[in-house]
């Protein structure tokens, strides 16, 4: 079985205009970036790669061209072969954080715990009251 053309990599007909190859190369590339999908790192950036070179050969207007002509030259093998269905897998909605945003996270919570403490600390030292009722709660008529 011989490689998607890059049309139906992009899942697109071949009569795709400029702005409809743009869009599907940005739904594509979110779904398949190493960064942002749950794909094993190296069918990600297999995919990753095949995607940018299809976008790349079909966003310049000449080698556009010139793909297209090999693709009619080639019209006896595609017309002899059933259209591909391109199936993409949907990237889970959320992922597990990685080992920096778990680090991220520790600072910041252990920045607020010793924010909290410097300042009870600084008020008991100072022999400020922890808690001081509003003025109008203690007047009595």
């Amino acid at each position: 079985m011989s490689a998607p053309s890059h049309y139906e990599r992009l899942g697109l007909p071949n009569s795709a205009s400029a702005e409809d190859l743009r869009q599907a190369f940005r739904l594509l590339s979110k779904r398949y970036h190493p960064d942002t999908t749950s794909l094993p790192l190296g069918e990600a950036e297999a995919a990753f790669q095949a995607l940018q070179h299809a976008y790349g050969v079909l966003s310049d207007p000449e080698q556009r061209q010139r793909y297209d002509a090999l693709l009619l030259v080639d019209q006896g093998r595609l017309l002899s072969r059933p259209p591909q269905r391109v199936v993409l897998r949907e990237p889970e909605l959320r992922r597990p954080l990685s080992g920096g945003e778990w680090l991220a996270l520790l600072l910041l919570a252990l920045a607020a715990v010793f924010a909290l403490v410097l300042g009870v600390g600084l008020a008991w030292l100072r022999g400020v009251d922890l808690i001081q009722w509003p003025s109008w709660w203690l007047e009595t008529p």
